[in-house]
């Protein structure tokens, strides 16, 4: 078990070496993932009504994602106590299952997925996949994601950072709908009312 100045360290910093290989795995993929949506999926400025809402999203992820993890190493007496072993195994499920879920919602969308908010010329109002209940399923998997790695820190600092992309999140959710409302109207007041934001209903 590492230590520092005395208090033990926990979650991914005292990881065995295959947690850490799995962590490590699956927080590359989501990494490559999202890198390569930053450079293919971004509509023309014409067609951008972004609002800066992807710039304060991608800024506060890698805020909270930099904290949590600089936390876990750095900040043991800043670890949630107990046994970290569980949350450690809760924070990867979470995080494969939030980066499923992305891929899912990015695929059901398709060409019409933009890592911008805009309208693009044709596009339809998608209710299909995911977004058969929800109307952001992709960021209900970011956001799992998310909290997966903040478990695996299993730190109260890498919790707290947390707040940083899920109000960013809720500033672009805004942005969005706006956006949609005006191009769809009544169509996508109607989906509203039959769907839920982030996560089902009953849930």
């Amino acid at each position: 078990m590492l230590e520092v100045v005395g208090i033990a360290s926990a979650g991914l910093a005292a990881a065995s070496p295959p947690g850490a290989v799995t962590f490590w795995v699956i927080f590359a993929n989501w990494i490559g993932g999202e890198g390569w949506l930053q450079q293919h999926r971004r509509l023309p400025a014409a067609a951008d009504r972004d609002a800066g809402s992807m710039h304060l999203v991608v800024t506060s992820v890698w805020a909270g994602v930099g904290i949590g993890l600089v936390s876990s190493f750095l900040l043991p007496g800043l670890s949630t106590g107990g046994r970290s072993e569980p949350l450690f195994t809760v924070g990867l499920e979470l995080m494969a299952a939030g980066l499923a879920l992305r891929r899912w919602a990015v695929a059901a969308l398709g060409s019409a997925f933009t890592v911008t908010v805009g309208v693009q010329a044709h596009q339809e109002l998608v209710a299909r996949g995911p977004y058969r209940w929800v109307r952001h399923p992709s960021y209900t998997g970011t956001l799992l994601t998310l909290v997966g790695v903040g478990l695996v820190c299993s730190n109260w600092m890498a919790l707290a950072a947390l707040l940083l992309p899920f109000g960013a999140y809720g500033y672009r959710i805004q942005v969005e709908e706006g956006a949609l409302s005006a191009r769809f109207g009544d169509a996508f007041r109607s989906y509203c009312q039959r769907t839920t934001r982030l996560m089902p209903r009953g849930l």
